[in-house]
């Protein structure tokens, strides 16, 4: 199950998303297990987050950062 307060960002946005990323870059982001299908997530900076098992049906992944790090 992904972690409550990563979740809790993501869910504020992707400029939200992006700037805590910018500031805790070494915080492996936790989004196990979650739907994000037919959203807009372009721009996300997603890099070294565990995705495991995360539905992205039809979901915008437009220049979003997926690296491991």
């Amino acid at each position: 199950m992904a972690n409550e307060e990563h979740l809790a960002k993501l869910q504020e946005g992707i400029e939200a998303w992006n700037a805590w990323r910018s500031i805790a870059p070494d915080v492996k982001a936790d989004l196990k297990y979650i739907n994000l299908s037919g959203l807009d997530l372009s721009g996300i900076n997603l890099s070294g987050a565990d995705l495991f098992s995360i539905q992205l049906q039809g979901t915008n992944l437009f220049e979003a950062d997926l690296s491991s790090k």
